[in-house]
């Protein structure tokens, strides 16, 4: 059985047209021999709204919060009455009627008490993907795709983390064998949410923002799929941000451990949890464009093609905060160390760099509310200060450690930057550095020009690139000849 797990994201069901695309890419999918299990975000936007409502209510605006709910069931109302013929549709308003009468009570009792607790708040953040599926399941039966709306709060059994749910591998794959093989087997395409799942005893969970493409990759996982597809609105992973870079070239082929290293230090493609489940199974991983499904996207494997270039790609993650811990003759004493770390397990606040000098420790991590309560705890041990509104920018290619002078051309590049902090060495394919976030779009345009002028075309998709830059070209010289 040629299994694929196929994931589709916000922007490739946002809509009526969004959704039939999607049915056709499926469709093309059974035509080649594959059985597809579809793996569905929520609309574009719609978990956005759930989380806007659930805040509101909170706050004691019952009627505001009502109001933005019955404007979401009018979406997926006006959805569902495009895809669909009457009687089907009408099915579909009525199953959808009572999820949002339920959600409508939650809003209605946040109201009255005025607190939002993280479990209620993964209940409503649950709708999106449980209104979502139920639509596609349907529209593909319509389009004439057997297909069977599967709950994934049935299968994706994690803990009691709400917000960021930690996976229960082996009940997952006991709950897929139980779930999802039989309707596979009956030749049935299973349409489920992503980003939700429940602990064992039922009550719903969220495995964090981005968190369908995990969704799918531990279905994948479990299932053990022949690849996982994630289908979203680029061409595949980028060397960097197009809409900083226009330049950016489509990445034909990376690594498990590469793409690891993006998804972690801030390229959106993917969610950081994604390439494990695959990595376990060693399932190839495709990023692909619905809008422009012909597109061969870029492919995820566990050994990568050697590239020609010293880069793969640049990301940035944003939002971050320099912590510097200053301890006087303290930094070299047993133990030091383990206590400092001790104070942001205890936060559950994760550390993206580290630097160290003789008296003192630089650290930084993701910009949030606990900010204060951890700069507190560690004034216990040591002089403290930290500077918000940094950035991380991370380059990843191969074997950048045993590159002679990768470094200094780094630097060159960008030495009209000021560079907080340096991170080399740590990783065979990974340099970082800390800088203002002000100054992340010149850094990574800057780069970009330095390594990615003469990009090995095995690796990336130069023809691409070079069809732009003709399409600019032509358009600039219409664009004279009008003025002459």
């Amino acid at each position: 059985m040629k299994l694929v797990v196929m994931k589709f994201g916000g922007t490739s069901v946002e809509d009526a047209t969004a959704i039939d695309r999607t049915a056709q890419i499926v469709a093309s999918r059974i035509a080649r021999g594959q059985q597809p299990i579809v793996v569905v975000s929520a609309m574009a936007k719609v978990t956005d709204q759930l989380l806007s409502v659930a805040n509101c209510a909170a706050r004691g605006d019952r009627a505001g919060a009502l109001a933005i709910s019955a404007r979401l069931r009018c979406r997926h109302r006006d959805t569902a009455s495009a895809l669909l013929p009457m009687e089907k549709a009408a099915v579909y308003h009525t199953w959808m009627d009572v999820r949002f009468d339920a959600l409508d009570e939650v809003l209605r009792g946040l109201a009255a008490v005025g607190e939002l607790t993280i479990r209620v708040t993964d209940l409503v953040a649950s709708y999106g993907e449980r209104l979502s599926s139920k639509l596609l399941a349907a529209t593909f039966e319509e389009r004439g795709i057997p297909a069977t709306a599967v709950d994934a709060r049935d299968i994706i059994i994690t803990d009691s983390q709400y917000g960021r749910a930690v996976p229960n591998d082996e009940l997952i794959e006991q709950r897929s064998g139980l779930h999802l093989l039989p309707l596979v087997e009956d030749g049935r395409v299973p349409v489920m949410g992503g980003f939700i799942g429940a602990n064992e005893q039922g009550v719903t969970t969220t495995l964090g923002r981005g968190g369908s493409d995990f969704t799918a990759a531990l279905v994948g996982g479990a299932m053990n799929a022949e690849a996982i597809e994630i289908w979203t609105d680029v061409d595949g992973v980028m060397t960097t941000d197009p809409r900083v870079c226009p330049d950016a070239l489509r990445v034909k082929t990376i690594s498990f451990e590469e793409a690891a290293e993006l998804a972690y230090f801030g390229a959106k493609v993917l969610h950081p949890a994604t390439i494990l489940p695959a990595v376990q199974k060693n399932i190839p991983v495709l990023v692909l464009n619905s809008r422009k499904p012909a597109n061969e996207g870029t492919r995820i494997i566990s050994l990568a093609p050697h590239c020609r270039s010293p880069f793969k790609c640049i990301a940035a993650k944003r939002r971050l905060t320099i912590i510097d811990v200053v301890a006087n003759r303290m930094l070299m004493s047993h133990g030091y160390l383990k206590e400092i770390f001790d104070v942001f397990d205890r936060h559950k606040c994760a550390v993206d760099m580290v630097s160290t000098s003789e008296v003192s420790v630089s650290l930084t991590v993701d910009s949030n509310e606990k900010l204060p309560a951890i700069a507190a705890d560690l004034g216990k041990l040591a002089d403290v200060k930290y500077e918000g509104r940094k950035a991380l920018v991370c380059m990843v290619g191969e074997n950048i450690r045993g590159q002679n002078g990768i470094a200094a051309q780094v630097f060159q590049a960008i030495r009209h930057i000021n560079v907080r902090m340096i991170s080399q060495g740590a990783s065979e394919i990974n340099m970082s550095f800390m800088i203002d976030e002000d100054d992340v779009d010149e850094a990574v345009r800057s780069l970009h020009a330095t390594f990615f002028e003469n990009p090995d075309p095995e690796i990336f998709d130069v023809k691409a690139r070079e069809a732009a830059r003709s399409a600019l070209a032509s358009i600039a010289l219409a664009s004279e000849s009008v003025k002459q």
